[in-house]
């Protein structure tokens, strides 16, 4: 069984994130860019399940920039076997990679999509399920545990009441969550031995795919500074200072 696994290049977590000066986007000038953490997750799903013998080959996919060959490298070195890079210098927008990704499922024939619930750098959570409705395949969102056994995937999710268990049938897409594992360190010897894994380049144009944005953005701002806090004298003041000026009472 082939597994999918989709991988975007993001702005690092521990950076801290600037706006341009002219408030049309975030700077990404001389910073560092990863993987997007809940695709790493989505990677070491699996892989495990490709150590388990459930799945036989691990294909890794990027949309975006040539440097976003860079995450595909990362990771063949945790484990997968080959990497994709569908290259364009776009402004690739949720639904314009859900396009991507139908079209490269429909290339590869993979039984199942792995891919991170969201991205960092945008958190749409929007593109696991654009691509399942697409492609009119099963899908399981925000998995916490994922097993699969005779062509069907059970998924524990989480739910605001607790845990809800899904079982859904192959060909399906999954959408990880944080606790669904705890990503490996590549080892340096992966990942010398990830350059020498296959990495093939495509173009939207090539997969018939239009990428043109749907959306505009106008405005980007930095949220508001916060003012600093006050000392009340007693608790009347504090009552008045909550009715009055908080408006919470």
């Amino acid at each position: 069984m082939k597994v999918l696994v989709p991988v975007k290049r993001v702005l690092d977590y521990n950076v801290k994130v600037r706006v341009k000066a002219d408030g049309s986007g975030v700077d990404l000038a001389n910073v560092k860019m990863g993987m997007n953490p809940f695709d790493e997750i989505a990677v070491e799903e699996a892989v495990r399940l490709k150590e388990a013998g459930v799945v036989s080959e691990v294909v890794a996919v990027s949309c975006g920039v040539a440097a976003s060959a860079e995450v595909l490298r990362t990771a063949m070195a945790i484990g997968a076997d080959r990497g994709i890079l569908v290259q364009s210098d776009a402004d690739l927008q949720p639904l314009a990679v859900a396009r991507l990704l139908k079209a490269v499922c429909d290339r590869e024939g993979p039984a199942l999509v792995i891919c991170g619930k969201q991205a960092i750098d945008d958190d749409a959570n929007q593109t696991g399920q654009m691509l399942a409705a697409l492609l009119g395949w099963s899908q399981a969102t925000f998995a916490s545990k994922v097993t699969i056994a005779d062509g069907q995937a059970t998924v524990v999710r989480e739910v605001d009441g607790g845990l809800e268990t899904l079982a859904v049938r192959l060909p399906a897409v999954i959408t990880t969550d944080l606790r669904l594992n705890e990503p490996r360190y590549a080892t340096l010897p992966n990942i010398m031995k990830a350059k020498k894994k296959p990495l093939d380049t495509l173009d939207p144009a090539g997969l018939g795919v239009d990428v043109s944005p749907r959306l505009v953005t106008l405005k980007v701002v930095e949220p508001a500074k916060r003012s600093a806090g006050i000392l009340v004298s007693d608790v009347a003041q504090l009552l008045e200072k909550l009715k009055n000026e908080a408006k919470v009472i």
